[in-house]
């Protein structure tokens, strides 16, 4: 075994400290500051239990043999706890522009947040630990590619943050800690395969990622904090079941994840740093499937919504899966929960504001942090 050699050391007041040789211990009533750095200044090929401060989101991580877990502490929300966030959508016949929140640990109503610039519905969201970024949509006349922001802790209406590359709507998004990343979508025209990313602790325009295997609208996604997973879909002429997965630091197109128990669209998708779940859907259905984010293969299945609906939406915490919304074809207003972790049928939470569907919904708690 090699002796272990330290000197040099320093006290607080500054003065010379003790040389250590050989097996040593200390205590110290004061702290330890562990390496920090960026996102990308992750290391290459970390040890398993490497611990350290990620800068970008002001939170300790540790890497588990394929990812780098976040280390939650205390959640910066005004009330203890990760919170999901609702926003635009169809109350048939009128669109809305209401933002609404609820606190996921909780069990209850949703409360006012603010609101979008413009009435709008099918828009597209994502998140960090603090912003939550929503891309895309449709206005009463017009599709729009403009991308708006909020402040997931506070309330308050949305702000100005970019546009994405087209005019667009039905797309997919998900999220790290840092990036965000839309897929497809309507880009009037025609369908699109277009994914591009944004940075969310910034503002400005989307930039180009990759593709998806194929042009598709009504897709939906969730993530780990190193994939994003998108899942079912409509590619002309029918609906699809295909999963499909990138690497959200890097560049690139999609790879081949799996297939959905059953080809549907319009579904709401959420997340734990593990598993993916996807909820609802057209053909209208009550399914609930989940996968594996860091594996490949098939969906499983996980349960059921109380009853069938599509164009609903989903947001999470590390442990809690939330669905709100979404039309039966009727709009509804229900908000239901379910344990990521675990199977199941999903239980009742509590009421959005204003039944509707084609809404948008995220969170600063979810699997992808």
């Amino acid at each position: 075994m090699s002796e272990f050699k330290a000197g040099n050391f320093r006290n607080q007041q500054g003065s010379n400290g003790p040389d250590l040789v050989g097996v040593t211990t200390f205590t110290s009533p004061y702290y330890f500051v562990p390496p920090s750095g960026t996102t990308a200044d992750r290391p290459s090929n970390p040890v398993p239990g490497m611990l350290r401060f990620n800068t970008d989101i002001g939170r300790l991580e540790v890497w588990r043999n394929d990812h780098w877990a976040t280390i939650l502490g205390e959640s910066p929300t005004l009330d203890g706890g990760a919170r999901g966030v609702f926003g635009g959508g169809l109350a048939s016949p009128e669109l809305l522009n209401v933002i609404e929140y609820i606190t996921i640990s909780t069990l209850g109503n949703a409360t006012d947040f603010g609101d979008f610039t413009n009435t709008i519905r099918i828009l597209s969201s994502c998140s960090s630990s603090t912003r939550g970024v929503f891309g895309g949509g449709s206005l009463p006349a017009v599709t729009v590619n403009t991308i708006e922001f909020i402040t997931i802790s506070s309330t308050g209406n949305a702000q100005d943050f970019g546009d994405l590359s087209a005019t667009k709507n039905q797309l997919g998004a998900c999220s790290s800690s840092t990036r965000g990343v839309f897929g497809g979508g309507d880009a009037q025209i025609a369908l699109t395969n277009v994914i591009e990313y944004i940075t969310i602790a910034s503002t400005g325009n989307a930039q180009d990622f990759g593709d998806l295997s194929a042009a598709k609208e009504q897709l939906t996604a969730c993530s780990s904090s190193t994939r994003g997973v998108f899942g079912g879909g409509f590619v002309s002429p029918a609906r699809t079941n295909i999963i499909e997965y990138v690497t959200i630091s890097t560049l690139g197109n999609v790879s081949d994840f799996g297939d959905l128990t059953q080809a549907r669209s319009n579904m709401g998708a959420c997340s734990s740093s593990t598993r993916g779940v996807f909820g609802g859907g057209e053909l209208s259905t009550n399914i609930i499937d989940f996968i594996t984010i860091a594996s490949i293969g098939n969906a499983s299945d996980f349960g059921d919504l109380s009853v069938s609906k599509s164009h609903l939406s989903a947001c999470s915490s590390s442990t809690r899966g939330v669905f709100g919304g979404g039309l039966t074809p009727t709009a509804v207003n229900t908000i239901e929960f379910i344990t990521i972790l675990s199977t199941g049928n999903a239980s009742d939470f509590g009421d959005l504001i204003t039944a509707r569907g084609q809404l948008s919904a995220c969170s600063n708690g979810h699997g992808g942090l």
